[in-house]
């Protein structure tokens, strides 16, 4: 119809112009000084050299070629679209013809040349981190908004909703307590004293009789007090003399040790928000406040397809294989992010397998390991051109990790593309697994500033829901606090840390007494140092002295539950 906006169902208009938007304002300044990768222990990290010498998967032989149609679905199509290189003859690369003259750095070198394959890529630079994550969770959140129709919440008793995510807010269905209670095991006592204390007592779960005024009676903690109680008299503050009479042993103050009904809450106060994480915590609050079911969203599906023919699953490498580190690794960090895992497949090196693979899912997100460079058998860009699907991230101003990508693979369906090197798989689940999770599950993205952190700002991602953090050896104090609202957990450097001049870098750190302390074997290939991990540090471009406040991204095992807490 003309002059009416185009639909949207997926929601997408505005995560499309936020993903052009962070792309316009993404750029690459060149550094003072060299950067020292083999001194950030990142020597598996290099750049890929900008020719493509991929070996594309064949495109659909009918119709319109894949990712060449913009999706009406997504509204207007917006400015900055790249242009589809020329063929190439001869299977020769050409070089990357950047828009408006642009050259691209050596950080984006490899991301530069993903723009030869004809999966649409929604803005023309590397995407920041901070960005990135919020991509990602405002993908996670449309699809979710889109669906909420035909994916209700589930109601499900307590017990089996740890983990999951409030779907309405959590009100309350009764005052709490729902009677005036004794907080200690003692006497309740009317009118002043001395009292005559009456042989029988008042246990939890009973209802006494009405006291007169010069009469006590014995009374447990949580029972509910009596009528025409004064107060409360602790066992330790009253003395007995033989005649059964009750004397204090100090002043007795109207009201003392008597907790009032609808002291905690009054029936119909919102206890805690949609969106907040079904923690243990949560199941006690839930089951006082009387709930027998609990309103959740569910669990994201996902399906893991691991790739490379290079990987072994037993035994020591030998003759150029390697043992594969994150298929044992990567569904249990999933279930622990909240996801449930579907499906967990190694398919090699076959760009055929990994397209049927991919079309046959019916997961809400699809990871998958290895294969987003530009070397001779990274095919998922080319199998992502040759399933029309649109790049929302590729490629992400982080390290390790860069190659990483995000891509709308079908209505109401993600692909995250890993990078293959082990920590750099870690990053990217970070920061675009878990967010997109997030979204799709129904947890709150933040709003706020700009994403990310700054020198001497107290800015957070948006979307980024860390967990949390023990930043003090005393159990009370410097913890991050949990639930929607709470802020990323921080902790100062106690040793400086190299910077990448443009990018920026995640590392392993050990948390003790809000202090945070770099670890080595932070390459992008090595899993030893994040294995005794706490978390990892987010490191500006540039670097970070000792002495400054680095956000932190918390482990699973570091502290929390499972879910989205």
């Amino acid at each position: 119809m003309s002059g009416s906006p185009a639909p949207d169902p997926d929601g997408f208009d505005s995560l499309l112009a936020l993903v052009n938007d962070a792309s316009a304002r993404r750029t690459r300044d060149e550094p003072a000084a060299p950067y020292d990768q083999e001194a950030d222990g990142r020597t598996g990290d290099a750049p890929q050299a900008t020719g493509d010498d991929r070996t594309a998967a064949p495109r659909p032989s009918a119709g319109e070629p894949a990712g060449t149609a913009w999706p009406p679905e997504y509204g207007p199509e917006p400015p900055g679209r790249a242009t589809p290189p020329p063929a190439r003859s001869g299977g020769a690369s050409r070089p990357h013809e950047t828009p408006d003259g642009e050259t691209p750095g050596r950080a984006s070198a490899a991301a530069a040349s993903h723009g030869q394959c004809g999966a649409r890529r929604h803005g023309s630079a590397v995407t920041g981190w901070a960005e990135a994550v919020r991509v990602a969770g405002r993908a996670g959140q449309a699809v979710r908004e889109r669906t909420a129709a035909v994916r209700p919440p589930l109601e499900l008793p307590p017990a089996e909703a740890l983990g999951l995510v409030l779907a309405r807010p959590l009100a309350a269905l009764t005052d709490l307590p729902p009677f005036d209670t004794s907080a200690m095991d003692g006497w309740a006592v009317a009118g002043p004293g001395p009292w005559r204390v009456r042989p029988d007592g008042v246990l939890a779960g009973q209802s006494g009789e009405a006291l007169a005024d010069g009469e006590a009676v014995p009374i447990a903690t949580g029972a509910r007090v009596p009528r025409d109680v004064t107060a409360v008299i602790r066992s330790e503050h009253g003395r007995l003399d033989a005649h059964g009479g009750l004397y204090p042993e100090r002043e007795v103050v109207h009201g003392q040790d008597i907790r009032p009904r609808a002291q905690e809450c009054r029936t119909g106060d919102t206890l805690l928000p949609a969106g907040s994480a079904v923690t243990p915590a949560v199941l006690g609050l839930a089951a006082a406040a009387g709930y027998d079911t609990l309103a959740v969203h569910t669990r994201p599906t996902v399906d893991l397809f691991v790739l490379g023919d290079e990987l072994l699953t037993r035994g020591l490498p030998r003759d150029g294989l390697i043992r594969d580190a994150l298929g044992p690794m990567l569904p249990h960090w999933l279930r622990e992010a909240g996801a449930e895992v579907r499906t967990v497949e190694r398919l090699g090196d076959r760009p055929d397998a990994l397209a049927e693979a991919v079309a046959a899912s019916e997961a809400d997100l699809v990871v998958t390991t290895g294969g987003t460079a530009a070397g001779p058998v990274d095919f998922v860009h080319p199998t992502l051109e040759r399933l029309g699907a649109d790049l929302l991230v590729d490629g992400v101003a982080v390290r390790p990790g860069h190659p990483m990508l995000l891509a709308r693979t079908a209505p109401g369906q993600h692909l995250v593309g890993l990078p293959g090197n082990p920590l750099a798989a870690v990053c990217g689940l970070l920061t675009l697994v878990v967010p997109l999770l997030r979204g799709l599950a129904g947890a709150p993205l933040r709003q706020g500033a700009a994403a990310g952190r700054t020198p001497g700002s107290r800015a957070v991602p948006d979307v980024y829901e860390t967990r949390r953090v023990q930043l003090s050896s005393d159990p009370l104090v410097a913890t991050a606090p949990p639930g929607p609202d709470a802020a990323a957990p921080t902790a100062v450097l106690d040793a400086p840390v190299q910077g990448h001049p443009s990018d920026t870098r995640l590392v392993p750190v050990r948390v003790d007494a809000g202090w945070a302390r770099p670890l080595s074997f932070g390459g992008p290939a090595m899993l030893r140092g994040v294995a005794t991990a706490d978390a990892l540090a987010v490191v500006v471009p540039g670097g970070a002295e000792a002495g400054h406040p680095v956000e932190l991204l918390a482990l699973p095992w570091a502290g929390g539950g499972g879910g989205f807490t």
